[in-house]
């Protein structure tokens, strides 16, 4: 069983999404058309993936996790769109997946091999085309006064050994330009989009089981406790149970030198 395998039905409706906004403004400063193809590289349950479907004329998603690709599946064909589904991982594609105009990478960066990024985009990436680092989730700017609490409640929750990895994921969006010295590619632009919702408190302590540190599978019999806990810490900052979430998507573009 992989690490998100009990996170699946939670995933897309509790994690902070990508807006119509984010996947409009990537497509036209990327000039995207029916014309280009996309690789989605750790699709999940495909949220990157066809929310650029409106945009591109030939999408494939990859992911090692079975169970997300069926939620891909069933979304894909609930929103009537034709998506070629691919179970495994990236680093393993073979030269026959062709390349693409596009290749997104989502949450799952941190989860591929680092070595393997430049080999990959090289075979991946058609000529002028780019890789989109993407990324959504809670500002840390302060605006979200709830977060430092909620951040707290997660450490304290997670595996240590899992939890570790996560913020170490953090950090390899961060360094990304590092990751690329030595290959063919560098960052070139960063898309940055802005957004604002509301988030009830008992949607955020299920929030918490789309963690791989603080999954189902990981806390066992202390899912309730632990959704108990999250809930009286933010509850005294929320109006009604309900909390303001500002929301930051971002996509870094990366190209060839």
């Amino acid at each position: 069983m992989g690490r998100f395998a009990t996170t699946v039905d939670l995933y897309e409706q509790f994690r902070p999404p990508y807006p119509a906004a984010f996947f409009r403004e990537v497509a036209q400063r990327l000039a995207l058309t029916k014309q280009h193809a996309l690789i989605d590289l750790g699709t999940g349950p495909g949220l990157l993936a066809l929310g650029f479907a409106d945009y591109v004329g030939r999408i494939v998603a990859v992911d090692p996790e079975p169970n997300m690709l069926a939620a891909a599946r069933q979304t894909a064909e609930q929103a009537g769109r034709e998506v070629t589904l691919v179970e495994g991982r990236a680093e393993d594609l073979p030269e026959s997946i062709g390349r693409f105009d596009l290749v997104t990478i989502g949450r799952a960066l941190h989860w591929l091999d680092e070595s393997t990024l430049g080999p990959l985009f090289e075979r991946l990436v058609a000529p002028g085309g780019v890789v989109a680092i993407c990324a959504s989730g809670s500002v840390t700017d302060g605006r979200n006064v709830w977060l430092e609490e909620y951040t707290a409640a997660r450490r304290d929750w997670s595996d240590k050994n899992l939890w570790s990895e996560s913020r170490s994921g953090q950090r390899v969006h961060r360094e990304l330009s590092s990751l690329l010295q030595g290959t063919a590619f560098q960052a070139a632009e960063m898309i940055r989009v802005e957004s604002v919702k509301q988030t009830s408190v008992a949607d955020l302590a299920q929030r918490m089981l789309t963690f791989s540190s603080s999954s189902p599978a990981v806390l066992g019999e202390k899912v309730e406790p632990m959704l108990r806990d999250v809930e009286v810490r933010l509850m005294p900052m929320s109006r009604d149970g309900v909390l303001t979430e500002f929301v930051v998507s971002t996509a870094e573009i990366v190209r060839r030198r």
